[in-house]
């Protein structure tokens, strides 16, 4: 706020005032007022009754109906009331402005407010600037008028005709576009230089935001002058062509609609697309290109144009050379070869009979992470001489995503499956639906449902999704599922897969895959040859052993590529042209073993068994630790079990206490006198199953008789109460794990000698594996 400047003879005078609510008085100004407050009626009342002369000074907050002194701005002005008409209680008022005052006491406040003021002066510092600045704001505001800002003619004439500095400044200020406070700082300015730029100043601000509207109302209405122009003459066009028609003459169409017919054509949709793409095409043609549902429709008939409706891929490879693609890709996995081989043969033989081709089955891939499920997805691709798409199941929750949006949805597109067919180009690609196990739902609906019809055979050849509106056939594709646990899958879609388990590869299978596939993978990865970097057999056997522990090759692929990644930099760093890998320099670049074997320097001892479980990543084993103590019967359960497995221990200790003279022990009454405690090592992680069973038992019979237990024997099967061994489920998983761990013997139960046909051949080479039926046969194995 500017400094006041007192004037040389101040004049004090005692005048009625009346406070302004939404505005600020000018000199020079003629206003129309309305009043209402019964203060301001009497304040006015009394002002025309004497001099007609009346304070007139704006409130600094509008919404206070009783305004108190604090709420008035000390600067006003003396005005002089022209006219004064009173109707229905209110008062209308024309004042003029005469001079700015400054408030310097209020005199009295009821029945209305009266002050003592003092007239304020203006003060000029040089004619010539302020002649110049004068000139300036004049044309300012002949631009501001020229451009439409609303000022009535008269002013604008009289301002025009070059009236004195004071006056111009006080009447442009009052018809600004600015805030009350912007303009009670104008009032407030006593030098005139001063208010006559700071009047230009917020008149220029005006003349830019007038500019900018007037350019977006012009190109606003450019553009609704340009669409009504092609509306009106697109409706016309289409009366005449009808005329023409109906008299014979041929009329070119739409160059749009004509390219989307073509498209349409080539595609060779199906009898039911074909009959809908028509009707679309129609409702296109008879609609304005600026309605808002012509893209919709464009859209639309575009997604039918791309999908392959008719295109396949030839399917012309023979089973030898199919044969050779999946022995080249991947070492081991006999039991998938087999079925893709005999998928092959079964197709071969329907093309010879001319007979139609629908998959039967759906492939389900189970197992670990890092198998080898997604890759053999590709070979088999690359192997039947299809394109291969794959889309991720894992937490998809909206039903949608499977079938697609309906197309009354802003943003409406068709389903995953659909897509990727369209991706794919052909309508007989392999599919893989990648993580089928990790499928959620919520309100948004069952995805899982959703894919029980793209997943049978019977109903896939008119799969219905929402978008398209018209079935499409999908009984050529060959679609893959895959997932790491089985139990997750909904019982309905699981009863429409042929499920194919990937157990996890063996030491030998993992050095077979590292030499041929991982390493070569990895020295191209990484800019290097055969001749760069070497791993003998001893160093790769160690990295399995030693610093991969997994059912699959994902970490033996890291390790390898670590390996990889020094190399380069020893050649770049110019320390070696070529790298031999040994285990005399292994740890050197690994750093020391992350793993070893869970049996190694263990001895025989009482009260600890070797147990074998089944992970979502593969097969493990665990230890079984049972204590005793003094105590009156206190059963201590630890390492994180869960419910099946609680209960196998407290079968187990039924089991023992009603066998206790069988078993060679001494006190009936053992329960009662001693405490027994529990205890699965590695107690962060959850364990739970009822193949624990045998493991417990034994090593409660071991801490209770004092014999002591192999340990390199593992054992896995459920108890019953009655001792005998129940079948479980793993085997081949649980197997390769013992085989892992360097065990020599396996206690498994006796019904499942029908599952040692599935176990690999190096693993029966190094392990003894017992059948028993009854407890008493496994502990007179794992005893000593």
């Amino acid at each position: 706020m500017p400094v006041l400047m007192k004037s040389p003879n101040p004049q004090t005078k005692v005048i009625p005032l009346v406070p302004l609510r939404n505005m600020v008085p000018f000199p020079h100004v003629e206003m129309q007022l309305l009043f209402g407050r019964k203060s301001s009626i009497n304040a006015l009342t009394k002002a025309f009754k004497a001099d007609r002369m009346i304070i007139v000074a704006a409130q600094k907050k509008p919404d206070v109906n009783n305004p108190k002194v604090r709420d008035i701005y000390t600067i006003g002005v003396a005005a002089r009331v022209e006219h004064l008409l009173q109707i229905d209680g209110n008062v209308h008022a024309i004042v003029r402005g005469v001079e700015r005052v400054q408030i310097k006491k209020f005199i009295k406040t009821g029945p209305y407010l009266e002050a003592e003021v003092v007239t304020l002066k203006n003060t000029i510092n040089s004619p010539e600037d302020l002649k110049i600045a004068s000139d300036h704001l004049v044309k300012q505001l002949k631009k501001a008028y020229s451009l439409g800002k609303h000022i009535e003619f008269l002013s604008m004439m009289r301002l025009g005709e070059g009236i004195k500095a004071p006056e111009l400044a006080d009447q442009v200020a009052h018809i600004l576009d600015t805030s009350l406070s912007e303009k009670q700082t104008l009032l407030e300015i006593l030098n005139l230089e001063e208010r006559v730029k700071e009047v230009s100043r917020y008149l220029l601000q005006e003349i830019k935001v007038i500019n900018l509207e007037k350019s977006i109302e012009t190109k606003t209405q450019a553009k609704f002058d340009k669409g009504m122009k092609r509306a009106v003459l697109q409706s016309r066009k289409k009366e005449i062509d009808k005329e023409l028609k109906k008299l014979g003459v041929s009329v070119r169409e739409n160059t749009e609609i004509e390219r989307l017919k073509k498209k349409l054509k080539k595609a060779k949709l199906s009898k039911e697309a074909s009959k809908k793409a028509k009707h679309e095409l129609k409702r296109l043609s008879q609609m304005s290109p600026m309605a808002p549902e012509a893209s919709y429709i464009r859209t639309y008939l575009e997604w039918l144009s791309d999908i392959p409706w008719s295109s396949l891929s030839p399917n012309n490879t023979s089973l030898n050379k199919a044969i050779k693609v999946l022995d080249e890709d991947h070492h081991g996995l006999k039991d998938v070869k087999e079925r893709i081989v005999e998928y092959l043969a079964v197709m071969k033989l329907k093309k010879k009979q001319k007979k139609k081709s629908r998959n039967t089955n759906i492939l389900c891939f189970i197992g670990p992470p890092g198998v080898g499920k997604t890759s053999i997805g590709k070979s088999i691709a690359k192997a039947l001489g299809r394109e291969f798409v794959r889309v991720s199941l894992g937490g998809i929750r909206d039903e949608a995503e499977v079938r697609g949006h309906r197309r009354t949805y802003v943003g409406a597109m068709p389903g995953r499956i659909v897509q990727a067919v369209k991706n794919a180009g052909t309508r007989n690609p392999v599919f893989m639906l990648d993580e089928i196990d990790k499928i959620g739902n919520d309100f948004r609906g069952d995805p899982s449902s959703a894919l029980l019809e793209a997943l049978d055979p019977e109903q896939n050849s008119e799969f219905s999704d929402h978008y398209l509106e018209v079935p499409f056939d999908l009984s050529k594709v060959f679609f893959i599922v895959t997932g790491n646990v089985l139990s997750s899958i909904p019982s309905a879609l699981r009863d429409r897969l042929e499920i194919i388990r990937f157990s996890g590869y063996t030491q030998d299978e993992k050095y077979h895959i590292a030499v041929k596939h991982l390493l070569e993978k990895q020295l191209k990865a990484n800019g290097l040859n055969t001749s760069n970097l070497k791993i003998d057999k001893q160093a790769m056997n160690n990295i399995i052993d030693l610093y991969t522990r997994e059912a699959g090759v994902r970490e033996l692929e890291r390790v390898i590529a670590q390996i990889a990644r020094k190399t380069a930099k020893k050649i770049v760093t110019n320390k070696t042209k070529d790298h031999k890998v040994s285990n005399r320099n292994l740890s050197k670049l690994l750093g020391p073993a992350k793993f070893s074997s869970p049996i190694k320097g263990k001895k025989d001892e009482a009260g600890t068994s070797t147990g074998l479980a089944w992970t979502q990543a593969g097969g493990d084993i665990l230890f079984i630790e049972v204590a005793l103590m003094p105590g009156k019967g206190q059963l201590y359960l630890t390492g994180k079990l869960g419910s099946v497995m609680k209960e196998s221990c407290r079968a187990s200790i039924s089991y023992v206490r009603s066998r206790w003279k069988q078993l060679g022990l001494k006190d009936k009454d053992f329960s009662k006198k001693l405490d027994i405690h529990i205890h699965v090592p590695e107690g962060a992680v959850p364990k739970d199953g009822p193949s624990a069973g045998i493991a417990i038992t034994t090593a409660l019979v071991s801490a209770l008789t004092g014999r002591k237990v192999k340990r390199n024997v593992g054992m896995t099967g459920e108890v019953t109460l009655r001792g005998h061994v129940l079948e479980i489920g793993g085997l081949k998983e649980k197997a390769i794990a013992a085989h892992r761990a360097g065990l020599k013997t396996i206690i498994i139960p006796k019904d499942n000698k029908k599952s040692l046909v599935k176990i690999p051949k190096e693993v029966k080479k190094d392990i003894n594996f017992i059948l028993a039926q009854k407890v008493e046969e496994v502990l007179e194995v794992a005893l000593i």
